[in-house]
Order: structure tokens, then C-alpha cells, then sequence
């Protein structure tokens, strides 16, 4: 099953739009890989993040020749306690409902604990979970794809890989 995990650095008014393609959720590195340059950027707006992210997600994608079966961004597919739309099912939306789409978040958003549509994983030797959601895929499905992610710590080794590609992409 081919994952893409995407995720979006801010420099100003522009931003680095990153994406690593994985031939599975347990691939120790990427199969390919894939920066989009967005020169201008909407500014963030308390939330609306997705007005702000989607639109870069959506221009890295579009330099894939197809999409992978599953895309993982950075945050929250449904935002607690009552499970809104988060960047994640936006994003999903976007698409068609054709692609699932996992969210992994590393911060607690408020009331994290008692939204059903959260899956809270531990991995490495962490006591801070990663906190799971998904739109088209079942969260406890997700959250055991995110368990099995190669890399010894918290954040799992493509995320990281997907980060440094954002951050390092000039």
C-alpha cells in the first residue's frame, strides 16, 4: 500500500510543500520524493488553518503522477471535542472522498480525551502519545498503520524525513 505523508513550512509569506512517497507504512525511506515552491500564502487565520495549508497540500500533490492509497498530514483529520473538520477530512473533501486521509498530531488539542474520533499511539520509549485521526479510513486501522511506522522514537522516520525535506527545501 503506497502512503504519502505531507507536510508545509512557512517562510513569511511563502511556503515549502513537502511530500515522500513510501511503498508502505512500515518503509524505512522514501520511495520518492517531491517539493512545491507556493510564493505567496494566505495568512493564518485562528480556526480556518486549512484555508491556509490545503491549498499548498493540494500543489505538491499535483506533481505526483498519481496518488498514493493513503496521505497522512501533519495535524488533525477531525478537530476535538466534537470531531469538526479538521485539515485532514478537508483535505479529503478536496479530493473527491477518493483518497483516505490520516492525520497525525503531536500536540493535544483541547478535550483531546473525549472525542471518539481520536486514537492516541505511543511509540518508542515516549509517554507523549501522537494523537490519530482519519477521514475515509477507520482510526483504530490508522492508528495501528502508525504504530508499525519505522523509527525507534515518537515521531516516526518518514514523518521526520517529510519535515526536514519542508524545512531544507531552497
Amino acid at each position: 500500500m503506497s502512503v504519502a505523508f505531507l507536510d508545509v513550512h512557512y517562510e513569511g509569506g511563502t511556503a515549502h510543500a513537502a511530500c515522500v512517497v513510501a511503498p508502505s507504512w512500515e518503509a524505512e525511506a522514501p520511495g520518492s520524493c517531491y517539493v512545491s515552491h507556493i510564493g505567496a500564502v494566505q495568512a493564518y487565520q485562528p480556526g480556518s488553518f486549512y484555508r491556509r495549508e490545503l491549498p499548498c497540500l493540494v500543489s505538491v500533490l499535483s506533481l505526483l503522477p498519481s496518488l498514493p492509497e493513503v496521505l497522512v498530514v501533519d495535524g488533525y483529520a477531525w478537530l476535538p471535542p466534537l470531531a469538526q473538520p479538521g485539515l485532514g477530512a478537508r483535505l479529503y473533501e478536496a479530493l473527491g472522498r477518493k483518497t483516505p486521509v490520516v492525520g497525525i498530531a503531536k500536540t493535544a488539542f483541547a478535550e483531546v480525551h473525549r472525542c471518539a474520533a481520536v486514537v492516541p499511539v505511543l511509540r518508542g520509549a515516549s509517554r507523549k502519545p501522537l494523537f490519530v485521526t482519519a477521514a475515509g479510513m477507520d482510526p483504530g486501522v490508522a492508528a495501528g498503520c502508525v504504530r508499525r511506522m519505522a523509527g525507534r522514537h515518537r515521531i516516526p522516520a518518514l514523518l521526520q524525513i517529510t519535515d526536514r525535506l519542508s524545512r531544507n527545501a531552497d
